[in-house]
């Protein structure tokens, strides 16, 4: 690319990659951010916590609720409560530190890969400027839009938060393993990598320290080169910034709550997760590999490609390499460590695999980028022309060590064309999945109502099509692209609408009949949840809320409250219809405050 236009225009690249990354993270993150209200089970708990620092000042011990809450530890709650403090208390800063973490993330991987590439090019004495933005816009697109980021980056709980400080973290380690040695800029991101480590220790504990040291050791014990690089890293002075910036607040928590934080915390949320089954979450050996699959669709059908393309088992090719090109290895042992790890752990999640989706997108990336390789050099040799492969059973022009062969990228373009073709029949027919959410009666004929299946189905059938037309031409360079903007197609014309309308259906009952009890309670009433546990009630109410499984033990307790002639002489209760005739209460028994879809808000009187 001797005539490459973003090498004349360096200004112009920059400032394009900066319109780039604002538009899909927010799309991606910030669009409709604080549009919904938050979802039940998981999110209110963090949210609710941070509410009681920010009200009460308490900024060591969490709670929920009237009760301590050690699940994680305090990072988190501390970015939402200054969100609070900011915005107020609503939606859109309860999720403001996972959008903000997203971003930065992408931010870095974005200059990271450029920085790769670029470096590539000066050890190949080549100038292709446009294929490293290009390549490093399309990794933070894959990266941002992928389903996994999607979520996490939108929902206010630690994980994303987690994530945003162990993988920049991550990727600040591998910028400064990759300077010149004598660079003075090495040491300035090997501090960051310690700083974001820290950060990653105070939102999730151990993990965020153990996970960035299987993944590095894996890495420089593959390379051979691990006491060099550590004596580099200067880990004792490493270790002691870390420490000096995460064991503050672990020692002060312990202090107040003793041995109760140590059970809680170390042995039930970290230990007991990794050896044994924890709130019934179980699941195969196999399940990450579905993870993988729908958590970074459409793209994960690249992935084994991607992997292969590196050639890892060539041990002697790579320790070869100059640092700087060692990116893709990194990212692939980055990519294994997290789900080798999460795998053998036993208690398993779909979130658990969330810090290894950044990975994917650079692997996926780089191997685009070979693509972008594979035309510059036809072109130079005049071989190729028109920006296409060879037809599949040709080779590359000039042999490379990392670039696959184009019947590779052929076959799997067509898994590509499968792939999308299913997503398509499953969206078609999504409604006929759905089973019967008693918290949301009316969902699946609303679904079915809005068309939006059809959208989705029509979406990723287009995209389908799209796909097969290029595998045709032998035209392998837009395909990515094609799903990049189906999904955000997906993301704008489907998934949030569908999100409104699940909102609708399945918190905003909640959230109103809160409202309803804010403004009827009385001073000192009591309000009671029978059958369900709903944390939202509790983040909506900013009152404390009493929750009962069973509908005869809330019957009981009623009782004994009248025998108490507690005061008020009344209660509320939140609870779905049909659970009143289990606590033997008729109509005339009590006042109704309010009904909104399956739920109903009464006042009960002692008798």
């Amino acid at each position: 690319m001797t005539n490459d236009y973003m090498g004349k225009r360096p200004a112009l690249a920059v400032t394009l990659s900066i319109l780039w990354l604002v538009f899909i993270g927010g799309v991606a993150f910030f669009w409709h951010l604080g549009s919904i209200g938050l979802i039940d089970e998981t999110e209110p708990l963090f949210a609710e916590a941070s509410r009681q620092m920010f009200v009460t000042g308490d900024w060591i011990t969490p709670f929920f609720n009237g009760e301590t809450r050690f699940d994680k530890p305090a990072l988190i709650y501390w970015c939402q409560a200054i969100a609070y403090s900011i915005f107020g208390v609503n939606e859109w800063a309860v999720r403001l530190p996972s959008a903000i973490a997203a971003m930065v993330l992408i931010i870095l991987a974005l200059y990271t890969i450029q920085w790769h590439l670029a470096r590539e090019d000066d050890l190949e004495q080549t100038t292709r400027p446009t294929r490293r933005w290009l390549t490093a816009a399309l990794g933070a697109a894959i990266m941002a839009l992928s389903p996994e980021m999607i979520v996490w980056g939108r929902t206010g709980v630690s994980d994303m938060l987690l994530v945003g400080c162990m993988d920049s973290g991550l990727l600040c380690f591998f910028l400064g393993y990759a300077q010149p040695s004598q660079s003075e800029v090495k040491a300035r991101w090997y501090l960051a990598f310690y700083v974001l480590i820290a950060g990653a220790i105070l939102t999730k504990g151990p993990v965020g320290i153990v996970l960035p040291a299987l993944i590095i050791g894996i890495f420089l014990l593959y390379l051979g080169n691990a006491k060099a690089v550590l004596r580099e890293m200067r880990p004792l002075t490493g270790l002691l910034i870390t420490l000096c910036l995460s064991v503050p607040w672990y020692v002060l928590v312990i202090w107040r709550n003793g041995e109760v934080y140590i059970n809680s915390f170390f042995e039930y949320h970290n230990l007991e997760r990794f050896t044994s089954v924890v709130n019934h979450h179980s699941a195969p050996w196999y399940f990450y590999f579905f993870v993988v699959l729908l958590g970074f669709a459409p793209y994960s059908v690249y992935l084994p490609l991607a992997m292969a393309r590196l050639k890892f088992w060539q041990r002697n090719y790579w320790r070869s390499q100059e640092r700087s090109s060692q990116l893709g290895l990194f990212a692939f042992f980055w990519f294994i460590g997290i789900f080798g790890f999460f795998t053998i752990a036993v208690t398993k999640l779909p979130s658990y695999l969330l810090p290894l989706m950044p990975a994917a997108a650079i692997l996926v990336a780089l191997l685009w980028s070979d693509l972008l390789k594979g035309r510059a050099r036809g072109n130079e040799q005049g071989a190729m022309g028109n920006s296409q492969f060879p037809i599949p059973n040709s080779q590359f022009p000039i042999p490379n060590a990392q670039c696959p062969s184009p019947h590779l990228f052929f076959w799997t373009g067509w898994v590509n064309v499968v792939f999308l073709s299913a997503l398509a029949v499953a969206m078609f027919y999504v409604p006929q999945f759905i089973g019967s959410d008693p918290a949301a009666p009316n969902f699946r004929q609303l679904l079915q109502q809005s068309g939006l299946s059809v959208v989705g189905g029509a979406v990723w059938l287009i995209c389908a099509i799209l796909l097969a037309a290029l595998l045709v031409r032998r035209r392998y360079q837009p395909m990515l692209m094609v799903n990049v903007l189906g999904f955000a197609a997906f993301l704008v014309f489907v998934l949030t609408p569908c999100l409104f309308l699940m909102d609708q259906e399945r918190q905003l009952p909640l959230r109103e009949l809160s409202a309803i009890a804010v403004q009827a309670q009385k001073p000192s009433e009591e309000l009671v949840m029978v059958g369900f546990k709903k944390p939202t009630v509790v983040f909506y109410t900013h009152r404390h809320v009493t929750y009962v499984k069973m509908s005869s033990v809330a019957a009981q307790y009623i009782q004994g409250k009248a025998a108490k002639k507690a005061q008020p002489p009344s209660v509320l209760i939140l609870a779905q219809p049909k659970k009143f005739p289990e606590m033997g209460l008729n109509p005339t028994d009590y006042e109704n405050l309010g009904t909104n879809g399956a739920y109903q808000l009464i006042r009960v009187p002692f008798k």
